[in-house]
């Protein structure tokens, strides 16, 4: 057909923008019109998150809105919710093809193969899956920063998660794809990029895996015009002498680490199953903050997991406040059918648990800005990264590489760019300041 459009919604974490955005180009490449999800297409794709059951409800949602916007376009779901529950989700009026992880990379073969109302499941047994699927495309993060997706799987198993469930075992993509990978990132302008995987940390862990994350980040290291490269998300035991040591160095690394902590008391760090406890944890911050001066250390707090009493929440505060985190994601629990804890007895009461959220919350902010102030005075190196949102005509915002936000004066075209900053003034959990 001529002048083919295809809509996009994307639910949950950055690996899933990040396949999105190697979805789009994929349909780009076969002459597809990406167009905006509101708006008629001639085929919708949902990608859907299932890590809570708001995201399946969410998801469910979307799909009915794209039936109702063009009741004739091929409406194909994949993601997470699709993996795990493909006859729920092929069940659904309107929805026409159901695509699981591991076979995505033929999207556009499967949906001009489609026929509206015959519906078509490419879902397989993820359990066996061995390969890493090699997608094209970008995920931008703002206008110089780019993820850059390196893994797939986990097999922590942790007794809420759906994950493993839904990604299967671990598989790394190979390290000169991953050097290609970034190199297209740089040569297209992008100034920074953030290395992203399901379980990030276990990178070239599988099977005859060829190299591990601390060797993968010594060969991007060398690669011209890299001015940062950040890690996302990685597991407590994963974050290894060797790969602090690399991360010491200095530019391009980024002194920032997001490390799950999820509960500050042992005995629902052990009922989650998670394979440390909080003595592991606090020295495990200690050595980070003794080879990385400066750094900025964020995490995931879960409130409301199944025998949370007050008691386990206040350890839980008290512990996050003792670890000076500069910044939190705070979870309420949400059961996922197929996991163990959903089993669990015991549940926290929604109130109880949407009081627990609203005091981690305050706390977030405290903490955020308690690590903002620590730079008041200071003159900071700060990577422009165009104009803020929401702030007064020509504010330019940035983040140093430890991430704290800087908003500043100044004109165009310093996108890009690092600049020396004098921090003047708290700006929320942010900074204002000029440059010098």
């Amino acid at each position: 057909m001529d002048n083919k459009r295809v809509a996009f919604t994307t639910l949950g974490c950055k690996v899933n923008q990040y396949e999105s955005a190697a979805l789009e180009e994929l349909f780009r490449r076969r002459g597809y019109a990406v167009v905006d999800f509101a708006k008629p297409a001639d085929v919708y794709v949902i990608n859907t998150c299932t890590v809570t059951h708001l995201g399946d409800r969410k998801s469910r949602r979307l799909i009915r809105r794209a039936v109702r916007t063009n009741p004739r376009a091929v409406v194909a779901v994949t993601g997470c919710y699709a993996q795990t529950a493909p006859g729920e989700v092929l069940d659904m009026e309107g929805v026409d093809l159901v695509l699981g992880a591991g076979s995505r990379a033929g999207i556009v073969d499967l949906v001009e193969k489609a026929v509206k109302g015959r519906k078509t499941s490419a879902v397989r047994d993820i359990t066996g899956c061995r390969d890493f699927e090699e997608l094209p495309g970008e995920a931008r993060q703002g206008r110089v920063r780019a993820l850059l997706k390196i893994q797939e799987g986990c097999r922590n198993f942790c007794s809420y998660c759906i994950v493993p469930y839904a990604r299967g075992p671990l598989r790394s993509r190979p390290p000169e794809s991953v050097l290609a990978g970034a190199g297209e990132l740089l040569a297209r302008g992008y100034k920074e990029i953030v290395l992203t995987g399901i379980n990030t940390g276990a990178y070239g862990r599988e099977p005859g895996g060829k190299t591990n994350l601390a060797g993968l980040l010594e060969k991007l290291a060398a690669l011209p015009g890299l001015l940062r490269l950040r890690l996302s998300s990685l597991e407590p035991r994963d974050i290894t002498p060797e790969l602090l040591q690399m991360m010491a160095l200095g530019p391009p690394f980024c002194r920032h680490l997001h490390v799950p902590l999820q509960s500050g008391d042992d005995q629902i760090l052990k009922s989650m199953g998670r394979n440390y406890d909080t003595g592991f944890f606090r020295a495990l911050l200690a050595k980070v903050r003794d080879m990385l001066p400066g750094v900025g250390i964020t995490t995931d707090v879960m409130v409301g997991f199944p025998g949370e009493t007050d008691e386990h929440f206040n350890n839980t505060l008290s512990f996050v406040e003792e670890m000076r985190f500069s910044g939190l994601h705070v979870f309420r629990y949400s059961p996922r059918r197929g996991t163990p804890a959903a089993e669990f007895p015991h549940r926290v009461a929604p109130a109880a648990m949407e009081e627990r959220s609203g005091r981690m919350i305050d706390l977030d902010r405290e903490l955020s800005r308690r690590f903002a102030v620590r730079y008041l005075d200071q003159t900071l190196e700060v990577l422009v990264e165009g104009f803020a949102s929401g702030e007064e005509n020509e504010t330019l915002e940035g983040f140093t590489d430890n991430y704290v936000r800087l908003f500043i004066h100044g004109p165009s075209g310093l996108e890009g760019r690092l600049v020396s900053v004098r921090a003047e003034e708290i700006s929320g959990t942010g900074l204002k300041g000029r440059i010098i």
